[in-house]
């Protein structure tokens, strides 16, 4: 089994650089990270402690391409077992980072934590620029230079909500990054969004996969509130895992934050291959799993569903079967989504989730030759014809796999919209029991002809 950790997780085993975004909370972290890269993806709240997870994001600046990572705001001292979380988390995007941007709030003046953090920071390695935010009066303002205290070199003043000064600032970015080679390769990455409802252990998988705390994990459910992206390298594939924060119904989610995040998860799902959906498996499968299944599926991703916390669950010899069949009883196209149990705390067969991930990929891309559809077509139409419609006789002349990822196959037919909808299941059935196509959505459409 080969398998690497991307060195540095944030990418540099591609050759990217990293720029770490590091400050106490409520300093506009979120906000100055959105500017960069140019779209709301950091969550954006007056909150302190809003962003508790490293947030990433490939941008680029002069044709000099880089990550910029959102970390949580450091709270030096607390005792705050969330707090102390979010404080390694920072930490760790600092040893990852190859520039460190140093944001302090320009509004509120040096704070004593600014002073503790700069004493780290000058220790810390890679160059730091000192980023004096919510400068919203440049140039009139010029409070910015009573950050010169802190002793971490020219303050660099800018205003995140109007964006003055960015341009400067991403200038002496550039300026200290060091040599790389241009955009990176996306092609052959597969995206993998592990989502569910809130505290399922969606965290605690990612970091078991990876061996190392990742993603905060904390038992304040709900802690994962921004998608966190982790790469590996797997049997000479890229796996790009994003952790994403739980989906709840609708009528559940009445905070902002958690409206967004929701929001978030759902766009992340959409832009995934394959949607890892985590359930706890000590309890009955709820409508809100299905429908986190449905929504993966609907988007054309391929959908495992992990039953996670299985090391808790009191088990016979038809513990897991009694599992499966009472998940793939609550909507028809389950019966072709993969079940694999899990311990995130055990570790119990979450590698294995690594190998059902590349076979699904496959199955996404598979394609079928027209002679091979065809011949599917001819023997279903033996085995049942299409019903007449109005008297008139209702035809299926031939098929073809028009794409991938999903299976997407069109059928020509002398009178389309006559087809029924069980006749329109039947020829769905027909293909699967052919090809399996097992964990990815199969799409028809019927055109005329």
């Amino acid at each position: 089994m080969k398998t690497t950790l991307a060195v540095n997780k944030a990418g540099h085993h591609k050759g990217i650089p990293v720029v770490a975004v590091v400050g106490r909370p409520n300093v506009g972290k979120s906000t100055f990270f959105n500017r960069v890269i140019g779209a709301h993806v950091a969550i954006v709240d007056d909150r302190p402690g809003v962003t508790r997870d490293r947030n990433f994001a490939k941008t680029d600046w002069a044709g000099h391409h880089f990550f910029l990572v959102d970390t949580g705001g450091i709270i030096e001292g607390s005792d705050e077992p969330l707090e102390r979380a979010i404080r390694e988390q920072a930490y760790a995007a600092v040893q990852e980072a190859d520039v460190i941007l140093f944001l302090v709030d320009g509004k509120t003046g040096v704070h004593p934590l600014d002073e503790r953090l700069a004493e780290i920071l000058r220790k810390s390695g890679p160059p730091v620029l000192l980023v004096v935010n919510k400068m919203d009066n440049l140039p009139r303002d010029t409070t910015h230079l009573d950050f010169w205290s802190l002793g971490m070199g020219d303050p660099i003043p800018v205003s995140a909500i109007s964006g003055k000064g960015s341009g400067d600032l991403l200038d002496a970015i550039v300026a200290e990054l060091p040599e790389h080679s241009g955009a990176p390769e996306e092609e052959g990455v597969i995206r993998i969004a592990v989502v569910g409802k809130p505290n399922v252990g969606k965290s605690s998988f990612v970091n078991r996969l990876f061996g190392e705390e990742r993603v905060v994990v904390s038992e304040v459910a709900g802690t994962t509130r921004d998608p966190v992206d982790s790469q590996m390298q797997y049997h000479d594939r890229t796996l790009v895992f994003v952790d994403t924060a739980g989906l709840r119904r609708q009528s559940k989610v009445k905070d902002s934050l958690e409206y967004y995040s929701a929001l978030r998860t759902a766009k992340v799902v959409r832009r995934a291959d394959i949607c890892l959906v985590l359930v706890d498996a000590t309890e009955p499968i709820h409508v809100q799993d299905i429908k986190v299944v449905e929504q993966a599926w609907e988007a054309g991703a391929g959908v495992i569903l992990v039953a996670n916390k299985w090391d808790l669950v009191e088990k016979d010899h038809m513990t897991s079967a009694k599992f499966e069949k009472d998940f793939r009883l609550r909507a028809p196209f389950l019966k072709w989504v993969p079940v694999i149990f899990t311990s995130a705390l055990s570790g119990q067969r979450v590698r294995k989730c690594l190998d059902l991930i590349l076979e699904v990929q496959d199955v996404r891309h598979e394609r079928i030759s027209t002679a091979e559809v065809n011949q599917a077509l001819e023997a279903l139409l033996r085995h049942q014809p299409p019903p007449h419609s109005r008297g008139r006789r209702v035809t299926l002349r031939y098929g073809t796999q028009v794409s991938t990822a999903p299976p997407t196959f069109v059928f020509f037919a002398n009178l389309p919209k006559a087809l029924p909808e069980h006749y329109i299941r039947y020829v769905h059935n027909s293909l699967r029991e052919r090809w399996g196509f097992v964990g990815s959505p199969v799409r028809i459409r019927f055109k005329e002809n």
